[in-house]
């Protein structure tokens, strides 16, 4: 198979299954006083000096979670009762309508359960949020607001917000910031020590660690109410025996992708220039979304006009080709791309995208591979629209 499908979950680095592997065979509990309970914890505090010094962040800013799902709940959730609890009136949340749905859903469910009231960011047509943008929402007054929670990166068609930018006009308003980094920790240079940033999620299968665990830098100061309780770990925010090995693995993961940051990028913005070109080539009709430039690195979304895109992922599936209509975690689910209809996307045209994206193991043969398959797969998934 030609595995095109990146952006949802990477294979695994060798670093990482071989620092999972050693730390497996460490079998104390971190929160033990014993020598196997402290070896264990050696292993947990390296590991989150690790992802510290990569990312930007303090040591004790680190908190590890079950990935990005919980990492922005906790983030999302913990700060808007936080900021709630201390002023009633901090209710207004700051989103973006082309955000993933671990941060959507959860904003929804803090509008129907918890008073929160919601404003969307605007987005314009390649699925960025402008400076601009958020300087006259900001500039009618923060009062009234509890946060905002706006990604980095989007993980349907690429778009890199301008976040340094953003975190900077936060921090004038004295609002504080959310953001769901899932897709641009090993694509772009970041760094939690910017001024503005308040909270930020991260999750190891996005760049070669495993599945199931993350983290989320979080400042010391930041007014989070846990969404679970327990033992207190974590800083009491976040309370669960920890994964050891998959902490030792993560770290291991961020480690690589940091430090080849630079150098993958370019690799793998070749590789995305040459994937666009060629479908722009045999497949005349395909629609580029997202920006031309100023993407992710790894990721070319298209439309085909008079597609399904869910029947056109299965003929390239059937043809050995892995890709995505979307975020895998709305897989399955027969509906439009809601970062299409953002960015102003007709239902038609959302319905017929799909997204290719490429990571650390993408090679020039599986552009190749995907361009020899997919002539005749748009071929056959129009002419399965028309019957």
């Amino acid at each position: 198979m030609t595995y095109l499908d990146h952006a949802a979950t990477t294979p695994m680095l060798e670093a990482a299954k071989e620092a999972y592997l050693a730390a497996a065979g460490v079998g104390g509990n971190a929160s033990a006083l014993h020598s196997g309970g402290r070896a264990a914890r050696r292993i947990v505090e390296e590991s989150r000096e690790r992802i510290a010094d990569r990312l930007g962040a303090a040591p004790s800013e680190v908190v590890f979670t079950s990935g990005a799902t919980e990492g922005n709940n906790l983030a999302v959730k913990g700060l808007y009762w936080g900021r709630r609890d201390a002023e009633p009136d901090r209710r207004r949340i700051l989103v973006n309508p082309a955000e993933h749905h671990a941060v959507l859903d959860v904003i929804e469910w803090l509008a129907r359960h918890e008073g929160a009231r919601i404003e969307w960011l605007p987005v314009t047509v390649d699925g960025r949020v402008e400076v601009e943008a958020v300087a006259e929402v900001l500039a009618t007054g923060s009062e009234d607001i509890a946060l905002m929670t706006l990604m980095w990166a989007n993980n349907e068609v690429g778009a890199i917000n301008p976040m340094a930018d953003i975190a900077r006009l936060a921090a004038d308003a004295g609002v504080p910031l959310h953001t769901d980094a899932v897709q641009a920790v090993a694509h772009v240079p970041l760094s939690f020590a910017e001024p503005g940033f308040t909270a930020l999620s991260l999750t190891g299968h996005k760049f070669g660690g495993p599945t199931g665990v993350g983290a989320l830098l979080l400042r010391k100061d930041a007014p989070v109410v846990p969404l679970a309780h327990g033992g207190g770990q974590e800083r009491d925010v976040r309370s669960g025996t920890l994964d050891v090995p998959g902490i030792a693995a993560l770290a291991a993961a961020v480690t690589v992708a940091v430090d080849a940051q630079q150098a993958e990028a370019e690799r793998l913005t070749r590789l995305r220039d040459r994937l666009i070109g060629r479908v722009r080539e045999v497949v005349p009709t395909a629609i580029l979304n997202g920006p031309e430039s100023d993407r992710l690195p790894g990721n070319a979304h298209f439309s085909f006009p008079g597609c399904e895109g869910d029947a056109l992922l299965m003929v390239l599936d059937a043809a050995g080709v892995e890709c995505a209509t979307g975020s895998a975690c709305s897989a399955g689910v027969a509906q439009p791309s809601h970062v299409l209809l953002a960015m102003g996307s007709t239902v038609a045209h959302a319905r017929s995208s799909l997204r290719f994206t490429l990571g650390h193991t993408s090679t020039d043969a599986d552009i190749d591979a995907l361009i020899a398959a997919l002539p005749s797969a748009v071929e056959r998934a129009r002419a399965a629209g028309l019957s």
